[in-house]
């Protein structure tokens, strides 16, 4: 089962009407989105890594590997932003693989 992190359950409980709203606006991000879930997932995988939100990955990667998502891709997700960012997203690296090797 997926777990959201610890600083995600924080916001969820302290914040639940500030919550509200940032996942109604996900939701209807999501549902503007032409991507299917699970290239939508690996592209978010790629974003979280980029911008150094670590405590989100191991959610995503879950996520992504319920919708059929390879270790192989996790992997390309995560060093997809090498390029243009630098090694700063190869600290996503095992953690996204420790998540998606990861019994549930």
């Amino acid at each position: 089962m997926k777990q959201v992190s610890t600083t995600f359950e924080t916001f969820l409980k302290e914040a639940p009407k500030h919550a509200q709203v940032w996942l109604d606006a996900v939701k209807k991000l999501d549902d503007a989105s032409t991507l299917d879930a699970k290239t939508e997932e690996i592209a978010y995988i790629a974003v979280l890594s980029t911008v150094g939100l670590l405590t989100g990955l191991p959610f995503h990667v879950k996520h992504a590997k319920e919708l059929g998502a390879t270790r192989d891709e996790i992997k390309s997700a995560v060093l997809l932003p090498l390029p243009a960012v630098g090694n700063k997203v190869v600290a996503a690296l095992p953690i996204a693989l420790h998540a998606y090797d990861e019994e549930d």
